[in-house]
């Protein structure tokens, strides 16, 4: 089972841009599907997560009200719209999956494959 991420690269300040992870290989049922971003010099922050059902929520102050995770299980995809996007917010993102939620990072065992979003001002 591979996570596999598309959209990503350049945005102008107060743009959008909605990134993608599909996955591919046997089909699995991921509970909780996860976006998380690794900016320069910082930790890995959680940015929201994604049941099954459809039920979500964010992790990052800083994101609320202006990103927006969904999912389409028909498709075993997981998005993420980002608008009002600033430079605060250029950084490698991830996607992330597993049969059930986790608290940390490093227990998720399926990762897409990182793309960087740079944010000019």
């Amino acid at each position: 089972v591979q996570l596999v991420e598309s959209g990503g690269g350049f945005v102008q300040a107060v743009g959008s841009q909605r990134r993608a992870c599909a996955t591919s290989g046997r089909t699995v049922r991921f509970d909780a599907m996860v976006w998380l971003r690794l900016a320069p010099v910082m930790v890995r922050e959680f940015i929201a997560v994604i049941s099954w059902n459809g039920g979500s929520t964010y992790d990052a102050a800083s994101v609320q009200g202006r990103f927006t995770i969904s999912r389409d299980n028909a498709k075993n995809t997981v998005y993420l719209q980002m608008n009002s996007l600033k430079p605060e917010d250029t950084a490698v993102y991830y996607c992330a999956a597993d049969m059930i939620r986790a608290a940390l990072a490093y227990e998720y065992r399926y990762w897409g494959q990182g793309t960087q979003v740079t944010v000019s001002s």
